[in-house]
């Protein structure tokens, strides 16, 4: 999944970290992060091998052209975890900055499509 530079190089792969939680937010966030990835707007990654310092998972991530971090709720368990395994560079959206609201926003169809909007603008961005 890279892409060519101007200069000719390699660029690394854009991926996306999003919060799976419990939460109905957190379901929106997964859902909204597979669907950029069918899009073909980045790839989604495994937070759980961030937050475990998983080798191979971490120097894809050190590769990286671009991170989008997807928290679903206040926690912001997605940010807190790359920022925590020393990855400083990365955009973030949360949920709430999108009106959707831990334990009162049920998963439809409107509620993953607006978040999958907001996230490919910060991956091209």
């Amino acid at each position: 999944m890279s892409e060519k530079c101007s200069c000719g190089c390699e660029a690394g792969p854009k991926l996306i970290f999003a919060c799976s939680g419990a939460a109905d937010v957190g379901v929106i966030a997964d859902q909204a992060a597979r669907k950029l990835t069918k899009d073909g707007a980045g790839k989604m990654f495994c937070l759980a091998g961030i937050g475990g310092r998983v080798a191979g998972i971490m120097a894809m991530t050190e590769s990286a052209a671009k991170i989008l971090a997807i928290d679903g709720c206040s926690l912001n368990c997605a940010k807190n975890s790359l920022e925590q395994a020393g990855f400083k560079h990365y955009e973030h959206l949360q949920l709430a900055d999108l009106g959707l609201e831990k334990g009162k926003t049920p998963l439809t169809p409107e509620a993953v499509a607006k978040v999958t909007v907001a996230g490919a603008k910060k991956l091209v961005g």
